[in-house]
This record gives C-alpha cells, structure tokens and sequence, in this order.
C-alpha cells in the first residue's frame, strides 16, 4: 500500500504519532508481516477508527502488533471474571461439618427406632423393656440397663451378670456391631457401701467390673471389640434417682452409642498441645501422656 510509513531497517523502534491527539505508542519489529503493516498503515489513514474506547478497563494498553500477526488489536491487562453458579461453589469446611452431624443424628435415631422394635420383638427384652431405657443425649444414643428391686441384672454385690442379661446384651452387640460409629460403657451402683469384706474392694471397682462384664458379653454378641472406645466405673458419682440414692435403679449400665463428635473428644484425651518459641516463630506441638 502506498499508505505504509517509513519502516526503520533494523532493530527495533520506538514510533510514536507526530499529532499529539489521541496518540498512542509502539514499538515496531524489523520482522513485522504485511498485514501488519497494512494495519498501522490503517491505523494512520482512520486513526480515530482505531483508538479504544474511554470504557475499556483500567490499565489497558492496546497493541497494534503482536507476536504471530494474527490479533492486531489484542488488550493486554484485563483478566476475565467468570461468574461461577453459587451452587457450585465448594462448601465451607464449617458447612461441611453441620451436614456431617446431622446425618450422624439422622443415623442414631434410626438406630433407636431400629432398637425399640427389636425390644417389641424378643421375648426376653421385651419382658424387661421397663429396664431398658433408650433416649439421645448430647454424646450419642443412651442404652440403659438398669436394676430392679425384684428383678435384678446382675448377682447382689458381684459383677456376675443374670442369664436374661447376657441375652440381652448379646442381642444389643449383634445389632450395635453394624454401625459405624463407637461406644462407651460405664458401669454403676448405688449409695449403699460395698459391704462384702472384701479389702480394697468397693463399689468402684463393682462397677468398673460390672462395666467390664457387660463389654464381654457384647462381644460375645458379635460385636467388633474395637468399636469400644472406653469403659468406666462410676461407683455412685452419677445417680438414676437423685432423690433417693440408695434405689435399685442407680444399679445400671450405660452404653453409649456415640456421636462422631463425641467420639472424636475422647480420641483427644491425654494429648497436650503445647507453643514453643523458636526464633519468634510460635510452633505448635502435641505431646501424648506417657501411658501411650
């Protein structure tokens, strides 16, 4: 085109437009391709044709040449926002956790209509489901196998466990060992001091080892043994009827299917979390007890 401007011959050239309105700056290769030419020659035949307009972004800067010759009006400095559907964002990890915990509860109250049903339907349990009391606490879902003045669960003052009570608690293993979730055992007594003659031996160590008979006979239900996180023996700390210590239905065990949460808590116990400074750094480390 007879339009083409003078082209310098070698290296490369800072060109800018004598007009001093509305001009721009390049800087031009010596190997720039015909119709790169044929665009700045353009570019000086319209040149209001070519300048970008006032709404094209903070920062833009247009470029009448470019590597490869294929875009001569290519805009360097804008990034493109992509508006992403709110429901495809990733959860929060908060978010993520209440959901978690929900199902976690939707599974325990299954758990407990599935468990009130096999009540009804075993003739063993359900002749003693008075004793066998079933509600959700803040840990999980509560079992309860408590005593009776006439109908007692274990042997007076022993942790030997009656015949109807090792049924039922292999019955509970069975069903207990199909979730997913672990379980804690505690063992209890009433007020009445352990009076068998028996020295150091109290009523402590009564309902650890009736805590401990209660596990065994889970597991001979079929139970994992490894789904139990924790078994205790509370004496009469935590009372059924605190009105009246000394009634038989303090006499009991505890079985606690547990939350994830909650199991989770007694994972954490006897570990210590502890800061160390190094070099104005704060460093975090856990120490285990020294039973580990």
């Amino acid at each position: 085109s007879s339009a083409i401007p003078l082209i310098p011959q070698m290296g490369v050239s800072n060109f800018n437009c004598r007009c001093r309105k509305n001009c721009i700056s390049f800087k031009l290769p010596l190997t720039a391709t015909r119709a790169q030419l044929q665009g700045i020659s353009e570019y000086f035949l319209k040149p209001l044709e070519s300048i970008p307009e006032k709404n094209s972004g903070s920062g833009d800067r247009t470029s009448l040449i470019q590597g490869g010759g294929k875009d001569l009006m290519r805009r360097d400095g804008q990034v493109q926002k992509v508006d992403v559907d709110s429901s495809e964002k990733p959860l929060s990890l908060r978010a993520a956790q209440l959901e978690l915990e929900r199902r976690d509860a939707r599974r325990l109250e299954d758990l407990k209509g599935r468990l009130q049903r096999l009540i009804e339907s075993n003739p063993t349990m359900r002749e003693f489901r008075k004793q066998l009391l079933l509600d959700i606490t803040t840990e999980g879902l509560r079992i309860q196998i408590i005593d009776d003045k006439n109908r007692p669960m274990f042997a007076l003052a022993k942790a030997e466990l009656e015949s109807h009570t090792r049924e039922i608690l292999q019955k509970l293993g069975s069903v207990l060992n199909e979730m997913p979730n672990k379980l804690s055992l505690s063992g209890h007594t009433d007020s009445t001091p352990y009076a068998s003659g028996e020295k150091n031996y109290s009523n402590w160590e009564l309902s650890a080892d009736r805590a401990n008979a209660s596990r065994r006979e889970l597991i001979l239900g079929g139970m994992n043994e490894q789904k139990i996180m924790r078994v205790v023996g509370l004496s009469s700390a935590v009372l059924f009827d605190r009105n009246d210590p000394t009634n038989p239905v303090n006499r009991r065990i505890s079985i606690i299917v547990m939350s994830n949460k909650a199991a989770e808590a007694i994972s954490k116990e006897g570990v210590e979390t502890t800061e160390v400074k190094t070099n104005g750094t704060v460093n975090r480390e856990t120490l285990r007890s020294r039973a580990d």
